[in-house]
């Protein structure tokens, strides 16, 4: 069916109307590679934790494009210099920045495709739907890129504090109910400004800037590296690991049919002739659900016990410490397991690993820049004098060991 739809407008929980700009961008939404978004969880596993994170990507998306246009029009008051064909391309830019996320989208970051980031297949999808539209995305594509002349138009997709990460935290912590992520997204982008085409904030945005860093890395403690959610991650890697170790071995597998070709190819063509794009269109969480109850009832051991695991929310235990795991502790664990099951220490290895994780508030490499009253540039750790602001450059990095609850 290809009947004009006039809809324009989508009720958002979080902003509540989101208008459409104009009706090619409509028509972007509407496409097939973008409504995929809609099957594409946010959050990855994180529902495990926080029951009601089922929010999508599409949502985001949506959410991000809302938040650019505010950007946009307070820019535009502050007498910066935005045509039409960048606001446009602004719009289209950061609509399509999520758009290569795969299932469960960061959980199997380079899992289900080898070496390409989902940044990168972000480009081949708009290098596609821009040869579908007559090349009116070449603009939204160069600032992707980061190679347009005007940087903060990148800055707005891509920086320490761009519209994704102001959607993001705003709407996981709406969805998960986490409130230290309920950032201000309005009064930053009202901060908002530029100069010498790099993005700014005004100095009376300082501490709405310190409120966002810090929500965000609370956000990462509480949520996004979750100890129960980084070990439901990790099964659902361990899954996809030992399928293509099964089927490499000549173990018939039974999978999804676009998902058994990922998982049988190394190298792909994301080209605009090749079919491999389309193909990767295809896939959606649907495909790794069927996946694990599929290999629920597999005879091989590890690859049914690490399906039912994830689906019957059994998961392992993790516990975390201030000091790298001591191995002999690891094989201890390990050995254990071996006994009970019958298990090689390779196959034990599947439920008894160790790991780490790091969070970093504030990168300085990549500096948020304030403008003061007097009109002077100032990095924001040096803006803003108090040691609550030197605290966000301190790296925190905790060791995990995961391991089955049943050796407690």
């Amino acid at each position: 069916m290809n009947q004009k739809n006039k809809l324009k407008i989508f009720n958002d929980p979080i902003y509540g109307f989101i208008s459409v700009p104009n009706e090619e961008i409509f028509q972007i939404i509407e496409h097939p590679f973008f409504q995929r978004l809609r099957r594409i969880t946010q959050m990855g596993l994180s529902y495990l934790v926080y029951p009601g994170a089922h929010h999508t990507r599409f949502h985001h998306a949506l959410g991000c494009l809302h938040l650019m246009q505010k950007a946009v029009q307070v820019l535009r008051s502050k007498n910066v210099s935005i045509s039409s064909a960048e606001e446009d391309a602004l719009y289209k830019t950061i609509l399509l920045h999520d758009i290569g996320h795969g299932p469960f989208s960061h959980a199997l970051e380079y899992q289900i495709v080898k070496n390409v980031t989902h940044e990168q297949l972000s480009v081949h999808f708009m290098e596609y739907l821009n040869h579908e539209f007559n090349g009116s995305l070449t603009l939204a594509i160069k600032i992707f890129k980061g190679i347009y002349h005007r940087p903060f138009m990148l800055e707005l997709v891509s920086s320490q504090l761009d519209m994704d990460r102001l959607d993001y935290l705003k709407r996981d912590s709406f969805y998960t109910g986490v409130a230290e992520g309920n950032i201000n997204s309005q009064r930053l982008i009202t901060m908002l400004n530029v100069v010498d085409d790099r993005l700014v904030v005004e100095e009376k945005g300082l501490y709405s800037v310190e409120n966002f860093l810090s929500g965000r890395r609370l956000m990462y403690w509480q949520v996004y590296l979750h100890k129960t959610g980084i070990g439901a991650e990790h099964l659902l890697q361990s899954v996809v690991r030992r399928i293509v170790e099964l089927r490499t071995a000549g173990t018939d597998v039974n999978l999804p049919t676009k998902l058994a070709y990922f998982f049988d190819h190394e190298y792909y063509d994301f080209g605009l002739n090749g079919q491999d794009l389309k193909r990767f269109a295809g896939l959606d969480d649907a495909d790794l659900l069927t996946a694990l109850k599929l290999g629920a009832g597999h005879p091989d051991f590890v690859l049914s016990e690490l399906c039912n695991m994830l689906l019957n929310r059994q998961l392992l235990k993790i516990k975390f410490s201030r000091q790298p795991v001591p191995e002999d502790k690891v094989n201890k664990k390990k050995s254990k397991l071996q006994k009970k099951y019958g298990l090689s220490d390779h196959e034990a290895s599947y439920f008894v690993f160790t790991g780490a994780i790091s969070n970093l508030a504030y990168a300085k490499a990549k500096p948020i820049m304030i403008l003061t009253k007097k009109g002077k540039l100032v990095e924001l750790i040096k803006a803003g004098k108090e040691d609550s602001f030197k605290a966000l450059l301190k790296p925190v990095t905790k060791y995990y060991c995961c391991y089955p609850k049943i050796q407690d």
